[in-house]
């Protein structure tokens, strides 16, 4: 073989070395993890009439909703056995369902009307009423089939002035997810969601109608 031959030869061989060193290099290299997919709990927009709020009928603060251990992060939960709670590792709630939850539970109130006044806490703005509630489950359940999402909310309606519990109710909701997988639980979570809106607010609604009317609560104005 010639001289000249040598550097060219020491060149392709010095040039292969890399490319398997690269190769190599690149497979000890950690794989690029997805971002997740994060999705929100929503309600219809409205727009509140001046019928829905009246003067002469009792303010309601609702505090911040509270959740059950487990229920109470960005996680989207769901069961495939029971007592077995797991969750999707690459899709999110964009805030934990609580946090979302409470500027749609002040919209449905507003919606269904029975107040002077509908306001989160904290607030400056003083009211008759006050709103507890805490999330008992909100989950995506593969232990049936079709799968389906179920909602469960506890709620208090409470006298501020006295503190009592004037009325208390467990709210439940089931809706079938049209898919199995992340988003389909998301659009069931929805849908479980804004049932329990809806007799949440009947139930504030109708609760504070009694209040009101009872004989001992003579604190409104016009009564």
């Amino acid at each position: 073989m010639s001289e000249s031959i040598f550097p060219r030869y020491r060149g392709i061989c010095v040039a292969g070395l890399v490319l398997t060193l690269t190769a190599a290099c690149s497979n000890l290299l950690p794989t690029p993890i997805a971002p997740p997919n994060f999705y929100t709990l929503d309600a219809p927009l409205f727009k509140a009439s001046a019928a829905s709020l009246s003067r002469g009928l009792p303010s309601l603060s609702v505090t911040p909703p509270l959740a059950a251990s487990g229920f109470d992060s960005q996680h989207i939960i769901y069961r495939r056995t029971a007592h077995q709670l797991d969750y999707f590792a690459h899709s999110e709630w964009v805030d934990t369902p609580a946090r979302m939850l409470a500027p749609l539970i002040v919209a449905a109130l507003e919606r269904r009307g029975g107040f002077q006044a509908v306001v989160s806490t904290p607030s400056s703005a003083a009211s008759e009423l006050r709103l507890d509630s805490r999330i008992l489950r909100l989950q995506h359940d593969f232990s049936v089939q079709p799968s389906r999402v179920r909602f469960t909310l506890r709620a208090d309606l409470v006298d501020n002035a006295t503190r009592q519990v004037i009325a208390g109710r467990e709210f439940d909701a089931t809706v079938v997810a049209a898919s199995d997988d992340a988003y389909g639980g998301v659009v069931a979570a929805n849908g479980a969601v804004q049932a329990v809106l809806a007799e949440l607010a009947d139930f504030c609604s109708v609760g504070a109608a009694a209040w009101r009317q009872s004989p001992e609560n003579t604190r409104l104005p016009g009564k």
